[in-house]
């Protein structure tokens, strides 16, 4: 693990952002880690810090040029916001509406609006993979994905670049076939 990353995982740890237990994650998988990217909001100096850290990597993505950024509520919504400040950039989000995303409150796209989708945990890609089609259906163009956490450690692919700040796998189980020491441990479902 490199420096970034290093700090990335101590603000995490700091914040308390990262728990130990037995999780049910938002995929319906269940962990014995869980970020918990909510407690890491309420301190902003922290959040200021991680979009920081993720916008410098998103340079990095030769040609990368956006005018809008696209945050799945709720995980997504300060990091989104703080990105889309760093970068100049409009930011609106997507919400939940018989649990899929829609865009409401007026939010539209203007025909090819080059836009970034930004989220803070991201396991299967769910929320991230209906955040890309809302803006395709909404006549935007998606130019990259950027992710404060990936826990497929890289393995996600998704039809843009996408960037992370911290590459995890925390081993995932289906309920069905759950280790008996995480078995052991009573059930949490924190939300993002």
């Amino acid at each position: 693990m490199d420096a970034s990353q290093q700090e990335i995982l101590d603000i995490f740890t700091r914040t308390r952002a990262l728990l130990r237990g037995h999780f049910v994650l938002r995929s319906g998988l269940h962990s014995g880690h869980y970020f918990q990217c909510a407690q890491v909001c309420q301190n902003m100096a922290a959040v200021e810090r991680l979009a920081e850290l993720l916008v410098a990597k998103l340079k990095g993505i030769g040609g990368l040029e956006f005018t809008t950024v696209l945050a799945p509520a709720m995980g997504g919504l300060v990091i989104g916001q703080e990105v889309a400040r760093r970068a100049g950039a409009r930011y609106i989000f997507a919400e939940k509406e018989n649990d899929r995303l829609v865009l409401r409150r007026g939010f539209k796209f203007a025909p090819g609006e080059r836009v970034l989708i930004v989220e803070d945990v991201v396991t299967r890609g769910g929320r991230v993979l209906e955040s890309l089609e809302i803006v395709r259906q909404g006549g935007g163009h998606a130019v990259a994905v950027g992710m404060l956490v990936d826990r497929s450690a890289g393995t996600l692919r998704f039809d843009v670049p996408a960037v992370s700040l911290l590459e995890l796998s925390f081993p995932t189980f289906e309920a069905d076939k759950l280790p008996p020491e995480l078995a052991a441990l009573p059930v949490e479902k924190p939300g993002s």
